[in-house]
């Protein structure tokens, strides 16, 4: 029932690359456990909600011909190693073509987003939004995510409706 997909290369600029197939049958409201790169780290992690369109907060507008799209995580320390990271640099959501987006640093009316960096003591919980930058003509099918910045082999996949 769960299956996971694993990073196939790093770019050039050491920043994470997803797998390139949806390989998973969760979908949005799916609870995945998984692990970072060292000991201890380990988060359930849950696609709560997707919001698209996201609404635009004032003075942070998507460009012409793309909308926001946000995505609401719920991280729980389920591990016995602090979780310190910055959760936008390990999520992506990837359109029905196989097209990739990540974080755009924006705000939009779904709600709070997480901050930069994100601090969950074992056992404790969090819940943010991600917000990404999608050209209009795009639909959303798959959400990743994977701890560690990206870095870790355990990426989690859910697919939206």
């Amino acid at each position: 029932m769960l299956r996971r997909t694993a990073p196939l290369l790093t770019c050039l600029l050491a920043v994470p690359a997803l797998a390139l197939a949806p390989m998973s049958d969760s979908k949005v409201g799916d609870t995945l456990s998984l692990t970072g790169t060292n000991s201890g780290e380990k988060l359930d992690v849950t696609v709560v909600k997707v919001v698209d369109p996201a609404g635009a907060r004032q003075y942070e507008n998507p460009s012409a011909g793309d909308r926001f799209v946000s995505v609401q995580f719920k991280l729980k320390n389920t591990g016995t190693a602090v979780y310190n990271d910055a959760p936008s640099n390990g999520a992506t959501v990837i359109d029905k073509e196989g097209q990739r987006f990540s974080d755009s640093f924006n705000d939009s009316t779904a709600g709070p987003r997480f901050p930069g960096i994100v601090t969950i003591r074992p056992g404790k919980t969090a819940l943010g939004f991600i917000t990404f930058e999608v050209p209009k003509a795009s639909r959303v099918a798959t959400v990743q995510f994977a701890m560690d910045s990206g870095f870790s082999d355990d990426v989690g996949e859910w697919q939206v409706p």
